[in-house]
């Protein structure tokens, strides 16, 4: 099968972007970014989405693998505080992060009705219950369709035949740091059209398959540490190394004064 052509680069919006670490972070509001994927979603083409925290801007940073993997990402949203704090150090005024989970709940339950959308990602058990609780949101939600994120290689193909003949407005990956994005940098050329989203941890969060932290741990920056106590084999030295890389890369720039650049570059 031919590679389709590359999609038309999508409309820039209105909000602008700074940079952390190399990486350009869009300077936005849940509300702003909702309206402007909307938008999207009406052109031609395919545009993705990534809900990016301190570990993936250090990741970029640090491993260039993951960096050409997610240098054809459209827009990087800031979802995690810390980000927000070096966005706002020069100057950016952002009030709060655009949280993926928080985005994703609130997004489909206020889809136009004409808008539909494709979950990819999670346990069987977790997709299922995630459709279930989009649906008891807002009962005129469009699920087109769902696949759990245990997926073989060889089943690829028919995933991808099954998002272009759905045709979905909005496609949620949720398969994890890395793997979302080897996804999507992988199949983003063969889908037909649409926005995708990597989310992550959002299909957990909204199936209600796993806890959230609580506000008060998320306002002060420290929902990687309750996500820490909550799977420790798992989670603990990711997010140890990453930390302290992030806090490296940061005074590092910050000795070269490039820690907190307010434009892309």
């Amino acid at each position: 099968m031919s590679k389709p052509l590359p999609s038309p680069a999508p409309p820039a919006p209105a909000d602008g972007v700074g940079c952390v670490l190399g990486t350009p972070l869009q300077l936005t509001t849940y509300e702003q970014f909702r309206s402007h994927c909307l938008e999207l979603a009406s052109h031609k083409g395919v545009t993705s989405v990534d809900f990016t925290n301190t570990h993936i801007v250090t990741m970029r940073r640090h491993d260039p693998g993951f960096r050409e993997l997610t240098d054809s990402v459209d827009y990087f949203v800031p979802d995690g505080m810390p980000l927000i704090w070096c966005l706002n150090f020069r100057g950016a005024k952002l009030g709060d992060r655009v949280y993926g989970p928080t985005f994703m709940r609130e997004f489909i339950a206020r889809s136009p009705a004409e808008t539909s959308h494709y979950f990819l990602g999670g346990s069987v058990v977790c997709v299922e219950q995630l459709k279930r609780a989009c649906l008891e949101r807002n009962p005129a939600t469009r699920i087109l369709g769902a696949r759990h994120g245990y997926f073989r290689t060889e089943e690829e193909p028919q995933i991808l035949e099954e998002i272009n003949r759905l045709a979905p407005d909005f496609i949620w990956v949720g398969l994890g740091t890395p793997k979302q994005q080897s996804w999507i940098h992988r199949h983003k050329g063969r889908i037909d059209r649409g926005v995708i989203f990597a989310v992550g941890f959002a299909f957990d969060v909204n199936a209600g398959t796993k806890r959230d932290a609580p506000v008060w741990m998320q306002r002060r920056g420290l929902t990687w540490l309750f996500r820490a106590v909550s799977e420790p084999r798992r989670l603990t030295m990711r997010y140890l190394r990453y930390n302290a890389l992030f806090l490296f890369y940061l005074i590092w720039d910050g000795i070269r004064g490039r820690a907190f650049s307010p434009f892309a570059q």
